[in-house]
């Protein structure tokens, strides 16, 4: 089961590019070694303070990709310098 999570965020407290590029790095990168997961930014890459972050996870069954997916999103939240605002989810 593939289950695929869009989220997305508001990161209020960067004025460039640059200071977003860093968050997103830091955020993917941490998100990427903690969970078995995909993630890359998929939208807004020239907007400063937002952005969708998707977040994919592959699993043998539904309850197990959802567990996953949860914990990322989870652990997405915890970052102070992002909100999350949207969230769709998609099972495939």
């Amino acid at each position: 089961m593939i289950g695929a999570a869009e989220c997305e965020c508001l990161i209020p407290d960067v004025h460039s590019l640059k200071e977003k590029r860093a968050v997103l790095q830091r955020v993917i990168t941490r998100l990427k070694q903690k969970f078995n997961a995909s993630v890359a930014e998929v939208d807004f890459q020239d907007t400063w303070q937002r952005t969708v972050i998707a977040i994919v996870v592959v699993s043998s069954s539904k309850v197990s990709s959802e567990r996953e997916l949860q914990r990322a999103i989870a652990y997405l939240d915890s970052f102070p310098e992002i909100e999350r605002t949207v969230t769709s989810i998609e099972w495939f």
